[in-house]
């Protein structure tokens, strides 16, 4: 915030009024004429107290308080044209900046000898600025959706109908397109619309207030919320809104009344993710559970106005019973329908057009979570036909109705159908994680058909060239990545994904998909190692760790490769990664000053000095542990050890001069240290860790 001299401060108000703007539409531009205002002041050195932004359906307000009348610009040097140029240039510089021909004179640059002037002390009025950048501003309002309307030119996330500008206790004067700005507040009451002229902030909000306007959306959610908490207390209900819902509806009403209906019991025969998606996804309404977190047939509603004679309540209640009667309908028909039966019908719907439908990636599926079955040694019967029916309720009426729900309810079906209780979770869980936040599968088979699901998109995309760019990522990649390397490293799974990539990319091949990448694989591989850098740095990871590590991970191993990076953070600052870093440092900077082209092995004959021999015979010993399988591995031993060889660097370079006079005793020793550091990078690259 910017400090303000004493003067007479002034306040400038705009509202622009519109037909209902969508939630996310309305957030994102209240946000971006706030980051945009700013901007602007701080460009133009004009001072201000306070700024401030609010939103509702129809109306974006922006309120900055504490502006000066005008504001006085300092004398600065200006460059005009170059001196040889022609006297009609220079009169156009002369004249745009207000100049006199006597006010000129030349000067040498870099870039050859150009006029320069001095410009004038000179105060500008404050509303000439606002007039010139405001229409400006509100141009350049990036709407993710956006219309025109009638045959205006004006862009806008519906169409705007008016747009109030206040300065200096009256009308600012402006044109947006084919709108006049005017000192006019529109209020609409049941269709007919009013208008009432003011001129300050204060009587706004009086009109405002007047009309049951809530046009503060955190004033609106507190109403929303109070009402919510004192509505549960009183039913004794548990009070866990859903944050996400409540955003959304907060920027649905400017009026907000919360309700309380119900539905027919009977319904609650049903899953109770079917009647939750009815309420929340279809309708914007917030379920009721009960203290036992069992779920009520009462929900609550947002509405725009009071509901005095109930009509609201019970219009809802019969919108919400219709669809729930509906929804038990399909129920009651899909879960009878064999899955396994169902699985030819994935043959009619596409999962995308160069990769093909559902089924054959079903088939994929079955054919991947076996492979890795064998690998985690978990029951391999189960894992397929948990993949085999996986996709099933994909072909249900309910989730064609409910698509969200997929998964979710082929559980159910597989329940109700006789599966055992973990093939039929594995239908559910497998898609899981939804997001970077969400829970992981920790069933195994779960996360076995999970990680095949996951390895398939990736390879099936990359395999056609249907890879992520900076600013797209249509299929959701980044997120399959996430999530795969989060289920390998949370449930410590030594998987070998380079395998599992190359299995992948020859069921394909043998389903007849044409692969248009050659190099899938290794792209897949890269992709899931930049998505690592992500988890590590949402680990508070140093990012210098991160780099070492990751420039040195040649294998596929993610949860060995995370454990390092857990270990290094965890010792770097303490004894045993000081000692690690210490002793690489000493054989490094030799390597790096004398030894860069050092490629022989060390020969033991030529060893002179115990100090030799002995430091050779432990980095023996520990490059035998890099070659120990990596889930019998344990690398805080290992990190120890490397710790351990102190004493033995020490000990040598005290004793061993390595530039000795004989060339061959010279370069084996330069090949002992290249090899020290070798072995060292094994773990992570020690080279690339800052300030040690």
């Amino acid at each position: 915030m910017v400090r303000v001299p004493k003067q007479i401060m002034n306040e400038l108000l705009i509202e622009l009024y519109s037909e209902e703007i969508p939630p996310n539409l309305q957030v994102n531009a209240k946000e971006y004429l706030e980051q945009k205002f700013k901007s602007f002041l701080e460009i133009e050195e004009i001072n201000y107290n306070q700024i401030k932004t609010f939103s509702s359906p129809t109306r974006l307000i922006v309120i900055i308080k504490g502006i000066p009348s005008q504001i006085k610009i300092q004398p600065k040097e200006i460059r005009g044209p170059k001196a040889e140029i022609n006297d009609e240039i220079l009169l156009k510089f002369i004249n745009s900046n207000d100049l006199r021909k006597e006010d000129l004179y030349k000067k040498k640059t870099e870039k050859g000898e150009f006029y320069f002037a001095k410009t004038k002390t000179k105060e500008i009025l404050v509303e000439n600025i606002l007039q010139a950048n405001i229409p400006k501003i509100l141009h350049s309002i990036n709407w993710k959706k956006s219309m025109k309307w009638s045959n205006n030119e004006l862009i806008w996330g519906r169409p705007l109908r008016s747009i109030l500008a206040i300065f200096q206790s009256k009308v600012l004067n402006f044109n947006l397109s084919h709108i006049k700005s005017t000192n006019k507040v529109i209020i609409e009451q049941d269709l007919f619309l009013k208008e009432k002229t003011i001129s300050s902030f204060k009587e706004y909000k009086k009109i405002m207030k007047q009309n049951n306007i809530v046009f503060d959306q955190e004033e609106r959610e507190r109403k929303i919320l109070n009402r919510f908490n004192s509505i549960c207390k009183s039913k004794n209900y548990i009070d866990d809104i859903d944050k996400k819902l409540l955003k959304e509806v907060v920027n649905l009403v400017e009026h907000p009344n919360v309700l309380m209906a119900n539905f027919d019991k009977k319904y609650l025969q049903i899953p109770s993710e079917i009647i939750i998606a009815t309420l929340k996804t279809n309708q914007r309404y917030f379920p009721l559970f009960n203290n036992k977190n069992m779920l009520t047939n009462n929900f609550l509603i947002v509405s725009n106005k009071p509901d005095k004679k109930n009509l609201i309540k019970l219009g809802n209640k019969r919108v919400v019973e219709a669809r729930l009667s509906d929804a038990k309908f399909f129920w009651d028909k899909d879960k009878s329908k064999n899955l396994i039966k169902q699985i030819n019908k994935l043959k009619d719907i596409m999962f995308f057009e160069k990769i093909g439908t559902i089924y054959d990636k079903t088939q994929r599926l079955r054919k991947l979570a076996g492979f890795v079955s064998d690998e985690l040694n978990i029951n391999k019967e189960k894992v397929e036909v948990a993949a085999s029916i996986s996709k099933s309720d994909l072909s249900s009426d309910l989730v064609r109705e409910y698509p969200e729900l997929q998964g979710v309810m082929g559980k159910y079906f597989a329940i109700s159908q006789g599966f055992e209780e973990d093939v039929a979770s594995a239908v559910s869980e497998h898609y899981l994680p939804i997001g970077n936040d969400s829970t992981i599968p920790k069933k195994p088979i779960s996360f076995t058909i999970s990680i095949a699901d996951k390895i398939d998109s990736l390879v099936a995309f990359f395999a056609i060239n249907e890879k992520p760019s900076s600013s797209k990522d249509p299929f959701a990649l980044r997120r399959s990545a996430i999530g795969l390397l989060r289920i390998i490293i949370e449930n410590k799974l030594n998987l070998k994904i380079k395998d599992l990539i190359n299995y992948d990319i020859r069921i394909l091949e043998e389903q007849g998909v044409k692969i248009l990448n050659e190099n899938a694989d290794v792209e897949v591989l890269n992709f899931l190692k930049d998505r690592m850098r992500n988890i590590l740095k949402d680990k508070e990871i140093k990012f210098d760790i991160i780099e070492a590590a990751l420039s040195s991970h040649r294998g596929d191993n993610y949860f060995d490769l995370f454990k390092k990076n857990v270990l290094m953070n965890k010792y770097i600052k303490k004894e045993m990664g000081i000692n690690v870093i210490s002793s690489y440092r000493r054989a490094y900077n030799i390597i790096e000053k004398e030894g860069k082209n050092i490629e022989g092995r060390p020969d033991a004959v030529l060893f002179r000095k115990d100090e030799e021999k002995n430091l050779f015979k432990k980095i023996n010993e520990i490059r035998k542990e890099f070659t120990v399988r990596d889930k019998n591995k344990d690398y805080e031993n290992l990190l120890k050890n490397l710790s351990e060889t102190k004493q033995y660097t020490d000990n040598f370079f005290n004793n061993v001069i390595v530039n000795d006079e004989n060339k061959d005793i010279k370069n084996n020793r330069l090949e002992l240290l290249k090899m020290f550091c070798n072995t060292f990078n094994n773990f992570i690259n020690f080279s690339k860790l800052e300030g040690k």
